[in-house]
């Protein structure tokens, strides 16, 4: 299947989904039954970080089935926007599960709750799930990068920090055992708890922009501007706006012709100019192209929103 179409990059992001949905859903009972057996809060703390990503897995089956409808009368642009939401919603479900955690530590250092020094179960657990994870963050940025998809690579990122989460784990655990200290795991799974809410900003951070219909990259609109270029009787492109939506670029852009052509050799020209766009950016959703006749200033200097050359270069 070809994985540059709608329906391919929705296989795609189902086939990851479910790989992520089992992966996480093994790794976060394993850890969690064997960090209430070893009495270590950080390992517990890492099984319910695992758990987050198997709500989140479960999420990107959801959302996945949504993107895939096509689109229709109150949706014209499609469903898209849905894997938007989506990585907001992961971000947010990311953000209160790390402040649970922190919380949980904090009441026991606060408490004086006297905590003995976990088993070595905890060590062995800990080690495969760093193992697993990595496995994991590979799959999701590979299958992710395939897709153009924004939330397999922000799943990727947070499994990337499930790692450095699991070896701060195993590192709290060796020093809580050489030292004799059971407090340590309390401070490690705080420690644990604020990298989880630090990812979670970084990918709401991330995921910003295409709320607000951006998340374009100077090297897009460099692009559309070079391909108008290309084009014989194509001059001046402005108001340009690019926007993701899932993966897509939508692209819209005034181009200037000769005012003397027939609408139909403008038209031409206006198709020669999508399709020299298409051949320079991958995963274009939709191009519109507005022609105007050459010269008329008047419009340029009135614009109120998109970009042209002048301004992308500042």
């Amino acid at each position: 299947m070809d994985y540059k179409t709608a329906e391919g990059r929705t296989a795609i992001v189902r086939q990851a989904s479910l790989i992520a949905l089992f992966g996480n859903l093994i790794l976060a009972s394993a850890k969690i039954t064997v960090g209430l057996m070893a009495g270590s809060l950080a390992v517990v703390g890492d099984g319910v970080d695992a758990s987050v990503d198997v709500l989140i897995a479960v999420l990107q089956l959801f959302i996945a089935g949504i993107v895939a409808r096509p689109a229709d009368a109150g949706h014209p642009w499609g469903h898209g926007k849905a894997e938007t939401i989506g990585t907001a919603v992961l971000s947010f479900m990311l953000f209160f599960a790390g402040f649970q955690l922190i919380a949980s530590s904090c009441r026991d250092l606060l408490g004086g709750v006297t905590r003995e020094v976990p088993a070595p179960a905890a060590v062995v657990v800990t080690l495969v799930s760093i193992a697993g994870k990595l496995l994991l963050a590979l799959n999701q940025r590979l299958m992710g990068k395939k897709a153009g998809s924004a939330m397999l690579m922000a799943n990727a990122k947070n499994m990337t920090g499930d790692i450095a989460l699991s070896a701060g784990v195993l590192a709290g655990l060796v020093f809580s055992k050489l030292l004799n200290i059971g407090q340590i795991d309390s401070i490690v799974a705080a420690i644990v708890g604020f990298w989880v809410m630090i990812a979670a900003i970084g990918i709401f951070v991330g995921v910003n922009a295409e709320l607000m219909d951006g998340g374009a990259l100077k090297e897009h609109y460099s692009a559309v501007f070079d391909a108008v270029h290309s084009v014989p009787g194509a001059k001046n492109p402005h108001r340009t706006r690019i926007r993701r939506i899932a993966g897509f670029l939508d692209i819209d852009l005034d181009v200037e012709v000769d005012s003397a052509l027939t609408v139909k050799e403008a038209h031409v020209i206006a198709t020669q100019v999508e399709k020299a766009i298409r051949s320079k950016l991958e995963n274009v959703f939709d191009i519109m192209v507005h022609i105007e006749p050459a010269g008329d200033v008047s419009s340029v200097e009135d614009e109120a929103y998109g970009l042209n050359e002048r301004t992308v270069n500042r």
